[in-house]
């Protein structure tokens, strides 16, 4: 019998407002199995309170598909928070 893990690595792909905070394209994040990806947003804008004004209009991506903010990640996943995006 297996049992499921207690923690799950996603790498998650920074884009706009969310980059420039960190400062970097992506980060790798360990968190605990079965976190839903507006978790994962949640923890970024604790880290960056300026994100903030983008919580309630960022879309999710998993793995190159567009999903809803309780979606459970999974270990592995590629993870896309994508702010609104200005400019033509």
């Amino acid at each position: 019998m297996t049992s499921e893990p207690k923690s799950i690595t996603v790498t998650v792909k920074l884009f706009a407002a969310y980059q420039e905070a960190y400062q970097q394209p992506e980060l790798v994040l360990e968190l605990p199995n079965g976190t839903p990806v507006k978790t994962l947003c949640d923890r970024l804008i604790s880290e960056h309170p300026e994100l903030a004004q983008w919580r309630n209009l960022t879309r999710f991506g998993i793995n190159f598909t567009f999903v809803e903010p309780d979606t459970p990640l999974q270990d592995g996943d590629e993870v896309v928070l994508i702010p609104p995006v200005s400019g033509g």
